[in-house]
């Protein structure tokens, strides 16, 4: 238990016995899982990322002065504090009036901005480690690399007649980053390390070969976007802004090891082993960050001192087994030459002009890789940019943007086989419950629970904003609660693990439709609506062609209220409990606002059929009941799905899906629509359009690019829906195969239900599907035209041809 979220650890999957994964994978050979390259990186975003969880490092690989740049996930800027804004309960009815009686909606605009509160805190950078090597300017035969499959990133170059190689790991089993020096020429290994930090730091070196890192966070920090004269606050007062620790000892084999002048020496060393922890005096989301430092160093040292009883091959060992559990669950093989020779820089610049599925392949199991290192149970959850950050004012705070990044950074968790991954993502919706309780009561004067479109690591749920400064399409959109519990409900259906139904989905499922429902509200007509109401992001033309924000009942709205309300009446039926209130959201739910289809044919994204003031924009919410949503599918409502369909044509036509996690998005939804040529095509366009040199997803900043991870993992969950679909209590098997696909295995992602799927196909067709059953429930199948149906125990494998007949 922690923070009152209680998870079952019997629905997190456990590894497959060998003998069982030899029969979900066939003997056929999967491609090389490694990203590497000729030289060093030059920029933050050319580096190598590592973490587990906790911990994370990018890693240059240079020579003769090497950085790793180091993170910690609790190290931010700020404290708790009330970010709630009495005055917008006052401003809430005023804007219901604009709305619905005068139909003013840049008025309403106006006045949503006194709704607001302040800005987010920021995830902080915590330091570099520096290696500096003598001699190493003529430097032949280099490779930097990251292998998927053991976590492990490493460099090697010669020097002479002397090679050298250089691993670095982020132990989750041990809590500390290890990097691994060799020299193959006997005492031919020296060079000095050091730490800086950008933050208010104290670093030293003392005997033993000790490294030490001490400093405090800002006590506030202005997002990036904001034009500010002080954007960086420090605070002497204990707890504004916490104090944290980073420590290293360098353990060399021979040689000479001294301190002077704040760094490390090694001198003339077979091999060195460096080990690096950190630790923040953060105490949870509603507590002060006032840990003394003593307390926090104390910390670092119990973890290095335990780590350092170990040789380094045990670490190693220990690291790489604990990976692999997660790691290598899922196996993807698709068509085309093994081009793994060739440097993966080169490579995805010559997927400009020629197809190269395999590095498609390699694309895939990277997300995994990066939900892995970046989102454990006990950690934080990936933000924008995972774990990994260089700057005092990172890209939009580099916080949790619940609006869809931080969504879709968990939209692989279930089906590409990391449940265990998506726990961090559960516990902050679970925190959120309790802080967005007061934002309800406060700003709106309802009950349940609310949160907005930023969360930072205090877990605020009130409008960001600054009281004014934010546009409302983002800074007052209130729906990231019935999304965030999507993924609870989801977490559900994956696992079947009812004692988290109970304990924490229902409950906090529960609080967010109490307050839906109190802040439904009559359209005049009959029908319930939500108002104030946005479309995420977007801007819609007034009939007199002026810009607005705020309407009333958008569609994105409708579908996270139908859809959360059919979920906590199905879970409270599951439970057999709470039947009045099941009732009570049955009713509200045939009252709410009906799907609109527009002029164009289109899926109306407003309740009106205003034309759009950016008709490509890159968020396309009205698209949510396809996906991530599923109540329109072209089963259930074809013509609304062809009306989708529509949307998702005008948007890209008019040059929508400009950034990775957008293009990721088309992608799904081509999946979801049953395209996959269509789906292919995003799916090349991500690689050729927003992705960076060394696979991390791109989102465009003025003249250049930032990193922005939610990519990757939309990009990675979108391939696995092309090739399984489980949404509609059926199994539906490679639903979205391409054309480029006309061969290809994938083996260990999850359907609903319980089950993990492996398949095989050539000729564009179905040859084999290999089912598992986790919880023994009964299986729905289908291919096609074809369907079949049949009893599971816990544990059985059922194997099915093409026919879908039982081998």
């Amino acid at each position: 238990m922690k923070n009152g979220l209680r998870l079952n650890r019997r629905g997190f999957l456990k590894t497959l016995p060998a003998a069982a994964a030899t029969q979900i994978a066939s003997a056929a050979r999967f491609p090389d899982l490694k990203l590497w390259y000729r030289e060093p990186a030059r920029l933050w975003t050319d580096a190598l990322p590592i973490g587990n969880g906790r911990l994370g490092a990018m890693v240059f690989g240079g020579v003769p002065k090497e950085r790793l740049q180091l993170n910690e996930d609790t190290l931010w800027s700020g404290a708790p504090r009330d970010w709630n804004n009495p005055e917008a309960k006052a401003h809430l009815q005023e804007v219901r009036r604009l709305v619905l009686q005068e139909e003013n909606y840049v008025e309403a605009d106006k006045v949503c901005r006194k709704m607001q509160g302040p800005y987010n805190e920021s995830y902080m950078p915590l330091g570099d480690l520096f290696l500096e090597f003598p001699n190493a300017e003529r430097v032949e035969n280099y490779r930097r690399e990251l292998d998927l499959a053991s976590g492990v990133a490493s460099v090697y170059y010669r020097v002479g007649g002397c090679e050298y190689s250089r691993e670095a790991l982020a132990s989750a089993p041990d809590q500390v980053i290890a990097i691994r020096l060799t020299s193959t020429q006997n005492a031919g290994l020296s060079f000095e390390a050091w730490m800086e930090s950008p933050l208010r730091a104290l670093t030293e070196a003392t005997e033993g070969g000790r490294l030490r890192l001490t400093g405090k966070a800002p006590a506030h920090v202005d997002p990036n976007y904001l034009k500010s004269e002080n954007p960086i606050i420090y605070e002497d007062a204990e707890g504004r802004g916490m104090r944290f620790a980073a420590l290293a000892v360098v353990l060399a084999e021979g040689g000479k090891v001294s301190a002077e002048g704040g760094r490390v020496r090694v001198q003339e060393a077979n091999a060195a082993t460096i080990l690096v922890t950190a630790a923040t005096g953060y105490r949870g989301f509603d507590h002060l960050p006032d840990t003394p430092l003593a307390a926090i160093v104390q910390r670092c040292e119990a973890s290095l001192q335990a780590a350092a009883r170990k040789p380094y091959s045990k670490l190693r060992a220990d690291h790489v087994i604990d990976h692999a559990k997660l790691f290598g669950r899922v196996k993807l093989r698709l068509p085309g030459p093994d081009k793994s020779s060739i440097p993966t820089g080169e490579r995805l610049r010559a997927f400009e002009k020629e197809p190269d599925e395999q590095l498609i392949a390699l694309y895939f199991q990277f997300g995994r890789y990066l939900l892995i290192a970046s989102s454990r149970p006990g950690t934080q959850p990936a933000n924008l940019q995972g774990i990994w950050n260089e700057s005092m004012r990172p890209p939009w705070s580099s916080n949790w943007t619940a609006n869809i990044n931080v969504q879709m950074n968990y939209w692989l968790a279930e089906v590409c086989n990391l449940s265990e991954c998506h726990e961090p993502l559960l516990q902050l919706t679970a925190d959120l419950s309790r802080t967005g309780r007061e934002t309800a009561r406060v700003n709106y004067g309802a009950r349940g629970w609310v949160s907005h479109h930023n969360v930072d690591l205090w877990r605020q749920s009130a409008p960001v904003g600054n009281f004014g400064l934010g546009s409302p399409t983002w800074a007052n959109w209130p729906m990231s609660g019935p999304w965030l519990c999507q993924h609870l409900w989801e977490h559900f259906l994956f696992t079947g693990d009812r004692q988290f139904l109970t304990q924490t989905a229902y409950p906090v499922m529960r609080g967010a439709a109490e307050f839906c429902l109190d802040w439904l509200i009559d359209d005049g007509h009959g029908r319930l609506t939500t108002c104030p109401s946005f479309s995420t992001e977007n801007t819609f033309l007034t009939p007199d062609q002026r810009p607005a924000q705020t309407s009333h009942g958008c569609t994105m709205d409708i579908a996270l209220i139908r859809e959360l309300f059919a979920h906590c009446i199905e879970a409270a039926r599951l439970l057999g409990i709470d039947a009045e209130f099941r009732a009570t959201l049955a009713k509200a739910r045939e009252r709410i606002l009906p799907y609109q289809v527009g002029a164009r044919g289109q899926l109306q994204e407003w309740v009106k059929d205003f034309a759009e003031r950016e008709p490509g924009h890159r968020h396309m919410s009205h698209l949510y009941p396809v996906y991530p949503g599923a109540e329109i599918t072209p089963r259930s409502h074809p013509k609304l799905a062809q009306a989708a369909r529509k949307s998702l044509e005008l948007r890209l036509q008019a040059g929508g899906a400009y950034t990775g996690w957008s293009r990721a998005w088309a992608i799904g939804l081509w999946a979801r629509l049953g395209d996959g040529d269509q789906a292919h095509e995003s799916l090349t366009m991500l690689l050729k359009k927003s992705t960076g040199p060394n696979l991390f997803d791109t989102h465009p900043a003025g003249k250049g690019w930032i990193f922005q991870i939610d990519g990757n993992f939309g990009g990675t969950a979108a391939i696995a829906e092309m090739l399984l679909q489980s949404h509609e209590g059926v199994i539906r098997l490679l639903p979205a195969l391409p054309s480029a696909w006309p061969e290809g295995e994938v083996a260990g992602l999850r359907a609903r239900g319980g089950f993990e799927v492996g398949i095989t196909w050539a000729n564009g067709r179905l040859v084999q599907a290999r089912i598992l059953s986790r919880n023994g429930g009964p299986c729905k199948v289908s291919y096609r035209d074809r369907s079949a149906s049949f009893p599971t125990r816990r544990g059985s494998l059922h194997i099915l041809n093409a026919q879908l007949n039982l081998s």
